[in-house]
């Protein structure tokens, strides 16, 4: 008879985001006249910028043409958007990445998922706590975790990194050795930052101790401040430690298209094993490559009147995300991020769980937030809210909460 990968019977419940779906979706059912207001889960609400809605009309005539038409993609990517991604995410900056680094997927939610496959599942993981779910989920597939522990909502193989208000959401360097690091900036969920100085240390720690930084980029966009790097490998020696996944879905609204990167340095080895050339096998084998129309897509990102219609856009969420932090400041909470990131991170009222606070803002004020304990056991006391809704929704939920 089969067997299962019983692994998945560990997954305590069910994916954060589909857990409040559910709560959304039933409490809608009892009261379809209420007027709900989605600050939850970070999807954009602004349409695809012009340049790039011309970019792929244009590659779809390219389809319905002989000469013009494309079948299946390169294993890596089109070299057009490779190309693109390295002289303006890497050169600009002053990163040594070549193109046959880049490895273009469907969005990094995949690549975060998929990128433990390179990796013994003896090795340990090291994760900020709070943490985006899916970097301990698909651990937890892997076999790689341990056993979970309901009470403490811990894995007895992860070395969890806290980042709370003490410690100004700053993840210190684990005494615990990790092989797997995996480090998001700006963060998701507390939409905080480090200082570059304070990253160089992370690179120089993986170096010193034989580790992987697994550095998740997706809100590199919405940086502002100048001592805050935009990719690891502004770092010295990164790219003898670190693979940085990449999307396309924030800072340009591709949610619905699906676009994003992932970059492993040929000089990242593991003895005289490189990880490049894994990564490019495991593409080549599981991933027929992201579509044509969706590149050429990708490649009006980077164009001039691309990048100036896009930088409108995220200006347009993070004037949300300052409406958010000082609408909540001017009612007496606690708050952090929206600097750097699209996120609000505050501390919840009283003496309420983050799960009462979600029921709580969704039956009496009709705003769905993310409650901070799906985030992990140090996420517990604080919530996160969006600053993708629409400027109207934005103002509206302010002026709710500051009601209560």
């Amino acid at each position: 008879m089969f067997q299962i990968n019983d692994n998945y019977e560990k997954l305590p419940g069910s994916y954060l985001f589909s857990t409040i779906g559910k709560k959304v979706a039933s409490y809608k059912e009892a009261y379809p006249e209420k007027d709900i207001i989605r600050l939850g889960i970070g999807d954009v609400t602004l349409p695809i910028a012009p340049a790039i809605v011309e970019a792929m009309l244009k590659a779809v005539v390219e389809m319905g043409t002989e000469e013009g038409f494309h079948g299946y993609a390169p294993d890596l990517g089109y070299e057009f958007l490779r190309s693109a991604i390295v002289k303006n995410d890497f050169e600009a900056r002053g990163c040594n990445i070549e193109v046959d680094e880049i490895f273009v997927s469907d969005g990094a939610k995949s690549d975060s998922a998929n990128i433990q496959e390179l990796f013994s599942t003896n090795c340990r993981i090291g994760v900020c706590d709070p943490v985006y779910p899916v970097y301990v989920d698909s651990n937890v597939m892997a076999g790689r975790t341990g056993t979970y522990n309901s009470d403490t909502g811990t894995w007895s193989k992860v070395i969890y990194m806290p980042c709370v208000m003490e410690n100004d959401f700053i993840p210190q360097l684990p005494k615990e050795v990790p092989d797997m690091i995996y480090l998001c900036f700006p963060n998701n969920p507390t939409g905080t930052t480090i200082p570059k100085a304070e990253l160089q240390k992370w690179v120089n720690y993986a170096n010193e101790k034989g580790s992987v930084i697994i550095y998740d980029a997706a809100y590199e966009a919405y940086i502002t401040e100048e001592d805050v790097a935009h990719s690891i490998y502004e770092c010295e020696g990164a790219r003898n430690c670190a693979i940085e996944l990449r999307s396309f879905s924030k800072n340009a609204g591709f949610t619905g298209v699906r676009l994003g990167y992932t970059v492993v340095p040929k000089d990242l080895k593991c003895g005289d094993v490189s990880l490049n050339r894994m990564w490019a096998r495991r593409h080549g084998t599981k991933f027929n490559g992201a579509p044509y129309i969706i590149q050429r897509a990708g490649e009006a990102v980077y164009s001039q009147v691309g990048k100036i219609q896009l930088k409108e856009q995220v200006a347009y969420y993070m004037n949300n995300a300052g409406l958010i932090k000082k609408g909540l400041q001017e009612a007496g909470y606690t708050v952090f991020g929206g600097v750097n990131a699209p996120y609000i991170w505050l501390k919840t009222p009283g003496k309420m769980t983050s799960w009462e606070f979600f029921d709580y803002l969704l039956e009496e004020k009709g705003i769905v937030g993310t409650p901070g304990a799906g985030f992990g056991p140090s996420g517990e006391g604080y919530f996160r809210l969006t600053a993708f809704g629409s400027l109207e929704n934005t103002v509206a939920a302010i002026n709710r909460i500051k009601q209560m």
